[in-house]
Formats: C-alpha cells, structure tokens, sequence
C-alpha cells in the first residue's frame, strides 16, 4: 500500500464508523446501505484533491480484503447440513436470477455491469456477493451503488411479505427456512424472516443462508473467465493475474481454517466481524465518488430489474420445492 493512500483511506474511515454503528441500530438497513449513502450525501463537498486515491484504493482493494476476512466466519460443514435437496434449489435459483438479470438488464438498456451485479446480490448473498463480484468484472462505483440500494429495498420488504405469505399457503417450518433462505437476499433479512416464522425456521433459514453465501467462489471464477475472454476478444493481452479473483482463493482458504477449527472461535468471530465492517468501510468510499443526483436520476430501471428478479427467484424456490415434494 502507497504512503499517499493513507488520508483518503482514514477520510472513509470517518464515515464508516458512525455507518457501521447506524448498521448495529438498525439491522435490517444494515451499515453497507448507510456507508453508502453516508459518502453519497458528502460527495458533492469539496475536498482535497489528494484523497482521491485513498478513496479509490478502499473502494477497490479494502473491499477485496473484506471477502476475504469473511471466510473466517464460513463452515464448510453447512454444506454437508443443509442436504442435497436445498443444495438443488439455491442452483436453480442462482440460475434464476442471472437469467432475468441478463434479459431483462438488456431489454431496460442498463449498464452490463449493474445487471450482474444486481443478479448477484439476488441470487447469492446481497451486499456480500455484490462486494465479491464488482472487482471480478471491473465494475465502477455508480453500478456498485445501484446495486446495493436496489438489493436494499427488496431486503425490508422480504422480511414483512416472506412470514405472512408463508403462513398463508400454510408452509412448515423446514419449507419456509428454505424459501426464506434461498430467496431473501441479506443475512439479517433471512434472519429476521425465518424467526417470524418460527424459531425452528429461522434456524434452518440461517445454515441454508450460510451455505448460499459459499456460492461466491464459483461465481466468482466464472465472471473472471468470462472477463478473460471478453478481453482477449476486445483485442487485449491475456493477463491471468490482473483478472483472476485470487482474493476468492484466499476466501476459500480462511474458510477451510476456520472449519478445521485451528484458530479460537473468538478469534474466528472477530476477524469475520472486521471483515463485515472493512466493507461498510469500502462501502462509504464507494458512496464518496458516486453523484447521488446521477442515482436518483436512473435509479428505477435497477430497481424496476432488481423486483423482477427477487419474484422471480421467490416463484421459482417455491417451483422446486414444490417438485422435490418439501413443501
């Protein structure tokens, strides 16, 4: 890291601390959405010029550190918990969710960036997976935030229409936990959700979350693959370093310490934590150099995609369950 990116680096700071705490107080908005649009409201005021690559350099490089702190907190024995048949429907409603993003991304004329994004934050894990995938695919700042306010909004309202509508079709607990987990996008909704329901629902809920959120890695590197081809298409060098996501590499790798169980739990704990604060902190540097009015201004064709895919991804959990005979 340069010496001149440390200002810019503690500018965001300052925002991200006051985001993250607003984020404890209010779980359901949680601190990305506020660190984002904390920097968004201080964009338009002056500031030196030598912040500017502090700022960036957050944006880009903190947030990839974030993913990466966030593995100490995933058990690759969620996988083996949750069964083959959950495992069924996060993999149609993954492809679910990319599918409508692409066509129906193009036929609104949105950015391809903003499209992908906001798929995957609908088909994985919200925020998380929308911080993941962003530096794969080289995507700037304005899509990063479209996505994020978008995928926001469809967070609160999952966790007051999910209990209701499930109670009304009278769905069990284990059919619930696994449509609350398979199609609401940020931890803290799926959480929230699955509780109202019932305590076991909320349980099951939280573990098939858990195990969606491992669904980065392969997403991860197929984007980077497929940015690879784009650009030797485009006509640029091969350069398998500058686009291959190694900071999923090393997610993967924090996961597999922390389910060996080598590091103390509170240990573990503590590192997915500041993991999960670096990217409100990425978050605020984002919202820095994003102009609000532009958001404002185009904002509801991503929000118009983003409803679309979340029914989408609700119908189809719902489908598959219904085949498999779960609910």
């Amino acid at each position: 890291m340069k010496k001149e990116y440390l200002t810019g680096i503690l500018f965001a700071l300052l925002f991200a601390i006051p985001a993250h705490f607003l984020g404890e107080s209010f779980p359901l908005i949680g601190g990305p959405v506020f660190g984002i649009l904390l920097g968004m409201v201080f964009a338009r005021v002056p500031r030196p010029e030598g912040l500017n690559s502090g700022i960036t350099f957050t944006g880009k490089k903190i947030l990839q550190y974030s993913i990466i702190l966030l593995g100490f907190e995933m058990n690759l024995f969620h996988v083996l918990d949750v069964g083959s048949q959950s495992v069924y429907v996060m993999v149609f409603t993954l492809l679910t969710a990319f599918a409508v993003a692409i066509i129906l991304g193009r036929a609104l004329k949105l950015p391809e960036h903003t499209t992908t994004l906001i798929g995957a934050g609908t088909a994985i894990c919200g925020g998380s997976a929308i911080a993941a995938v962003a530096p794969v695919i080289g995507a700037k700042d304005k899509d990063i935030a479209f996505s994020i306010s978008t995928i926001f909004l469809f967070n609160i309202l999952a966790v007051f229409i999910f209990p209701f509508l499930g109670h009304l079709i009278n769905m069990s607990d284990f059919g619930f936990g696994m449509w609350a987990g398979t199609a609401i996008n940020d931890t803290s909704s799926v959480v929230a959700a699955g509780y109202s329901f019932s305590q076991e629902a909320g349980a099951y809920a939280t573990i098939v979350k858990l195990t969606r959120a491992l669904m980065i890695v392969p997403v991860c590197l197929f984007f980077a693959v497929l940015t690879a081809k784009k650009n030797h298409a485009e006509g640029q060098r091969f350069d398998l370093k500058r686009i291959f996501p190694f900071f999923i590499l090393w997610f993967v790798v924090a996961s597999v310490v922390n389910t060996s169980g080598v590091l103390p739990a509170e240990l573990s704990h503590a590192l997915g934590s500041f993991g999960k604060f670096s990217i409100v902190w990425a978050m605020a540097a984002i919202g820095l150099n994003t102009n609000l009015f532009a958001l404002i201004k185009n904002g509801m064709r991503p929000i118009f995609l983003g409803l679309c895919c979340w029914f989408a991804v609700a119908v189809v959990s719902l489908a598959i369950q219904h085949i498999l005979g779960i609910l």
